[in-house]
């Protein structure tokens, strides 16, 4: 066996075997399987794991900003004119989140901590000082003393004379830094003498700045990777009890902090969110990218906050069945000890027109007023976020209170927010590597198909180089009689005579002769 004979049949089997072990690793999905298996034991929220410190400290910045609606025509609405309000804002805080009190649970199954969070204003990204800047609004305090003592004619006589006295009235200004951060109400104070449970001091942060909303208990997801992050218990509890169905009052999901690696696009994605005392979903709606990584787009839909009607499954947030407000709104006084207080999107999108329409100066806007979360759907780590969640009051007539009778039931916007947060640079880089690392790894099996495919490729060439290179070797063996003169015979073929003799069968005669003797 020639070399050239040997180099083509180890191309043929190198080839073979490549393709084989190739399409066969790619059809088992060996390589994939193992990498998912490795990253799973690495996205756990145990000591040492890839992301636990991160998850305890998060290294991405985040803003909270603050957009208040001031209050335009007071007099012309307590007239029975529509209100007008116009949108001042943003004020900007850097919010510094961190977990505390971290302990570890159950084998390393469960882990608690309790989420802080520190606000320091940033003039820069501001469009004035909150020390100075007046809002003018709904007078709050007033309200929820009016509602709490609501139907009782003595209460409210009482609640109406102290409210004279302390020159309270519907609305109320102050600066921005005093309706944030809290400020000492007259008509406050003067109920908190006779009932000390009432706090004084009103503020819409107050006392959530260097605060925590209680302990939560996660699941690490060690046992399994889509539990990572689920909350497990809130205060002690697995349920709320602030609504009237066992539905409503479910803890699902994760605090919005963490979720689950390997994500579907058909998947519902659920947080737990103390603000809105509630659970609530988000769901696929593109794919987008920031700084480079690839990434999931969820988003709220109408159906969160639609009315009972639109979503049977939302009647359990119902406070009582004449408190069941439209779609777009979530009245969440049962856990706002009674104040009148309704969640909604910014300018009401995704509300019924109805309540845009109430209100003079909203302007609801998709790109402006959107809740998104943009998730690599391999880690599930949160690329960029933006969370934003507007209150309002509900304004309405109050029994008890001769000077609510003009008043229509008016959803009033008061402030929203906006908590954003993008991944930073050096957290956008390790998740790079991750991904670098978990592609080609996964995609390993392809090389080889590939390399394969190349060593298919020269056994084709070679087969086809010795093909050829036989066939000419043939071909010059045959035709060397005919055409050459031979001298290793010492014979040449020529004619009988220098005239050619034509035989009418057999045609010319040729004479074998002697090299030597040409005349013979």
């Amino acid at each position: 066996m020639t070399r050239r004979s040997c180099a083509i049949y180890a191309a043929g089997i190198a080839c073979a075997s490549l393709l084989v072990v190739g399409i066969g690793l790619v059809v088992a999905q060996v390589f994939r399987t193992f990498m998912h298996n490795r990253l799973k034991k690495e996205i756990v929220l145990v000591e040492g794991s890839r992301v636990f410190e991160s998850w305890k400290s998060p290294p991405p910045p985040v803003y909270m900003e603050y957009f208040f609606f001031n209050m335009t025509n007071v007099d012309a609405f307590l007239a029975g004119a529509k209100p007008q309000v116009t949108q001042v804002g943003p004020y900007t805080y850097r919010e510094y989140r961190y977990k505390d009190n971290v302990s570890m649970l159950d084998n390393n199954t469960m882990v608690s901590a309790y989420n802080f969070k520190k606000f320091v204003f940033l003039r820069e990204k501001s469009v004035g000082d909150p020390a100075v800047d007046n809002i003018t609004t709904v007078n709050i305090p007033a309200w929820a003393v009016m509602n709490k003592v609501k139907g009782s004619f003595f209460r409210a006589s009482m609640a109406s004379m102290m409210m004279t006295s302390a020159g309270s009235g519907f609305f109320a200004t102050h600066t921005v830094d005093e309706w944030l951060w809290g400020y000492e109400d007259r008509l406050l104070a003067r109920v908190a003498a006779s009932s000390p449970d009432v706090d004084k001091v009103f503020g819409l942060m107050y006392k959530k700045n260097g605060s925590h909303s209680g302990e939560f208990v996660y699941h690490t997801g060690k046992q399994n990777s889509m539990e990572y992050g689920r909350v497990e218990t809130w205060k002690g509890e697995s349920k709320l009890t602030f609504w009237t169905s066992n539905q409503s009052n479910s803890i699902n999901g994760s605090d919005g902090s963490a979720f689950h690696p390997f994500l579907d696009k058909n998947e519902r994605i659920y947080i737990f969110t103390p603000d809105l005392c509630r659970s609530i979903h988000m769901e696929f709606e593109k794919e987008v990218e920031v700084k480079g990584i690839p990434a999931y787009r969820f988003t709220p839909p109408r159906s969160v906050f639609a009315s009972k009607e639109e979503n049977p499954a939302n009647e359990g947030f119902c406070v009582s069945p004449k408190e069941c407000l439209g779609t777009g709104l979530l009245k969440v006084s049962p856990c706002r000890k009674g104040a009148p207080v309704v969640a909604s999107f910014p300018h009401f999108y995704l509300a019924d027109k109805k309540y845009v329409a109430a209100i003079g100066g909203m302007s609801p806007k998709r790109e402006h007023h959107q809740t998104y979360l943009d998730l690599n759907p391999t880690t599930g780590v949160i690329v960029r976020a933006n969370k934003r969640a507007q209150i309002n009051m509900l304004i309405e007539r109050l029994s008890g209170f001769p000077k609510t009778k003009v008043l229509n039931e008016t959803i009033f916007p008061i402030m929203f927010i906006n908590e954003s947060v993008v991944i930073d640079d050096a957290s956008a880089a390790r998740v790079h590597k991750l991904l670098l690392i978990v592609t080609v790894v996964s995609n390993f099996p392809l090389f080889i198909v590939g390399l394969g495919g190349i060593m298919l490729l020269v056994f084709i060439v070679l087969l086809f180089r010795a093909r050829k290179q036989k066939n000419e070797v043939k071909r010059t063996v045959f035709t060397k009689p005919l055409y050459a003169t031979s001298n290793e015979e010492g014979t040449s073929y020529s004619p009988v005579s220098d005239k050619e003799k034509e035989d009418p069968q057999n045609g010319t005669y040729i004479s074998l002769t002697p090299k030597g003797d040409p005349e013979a």
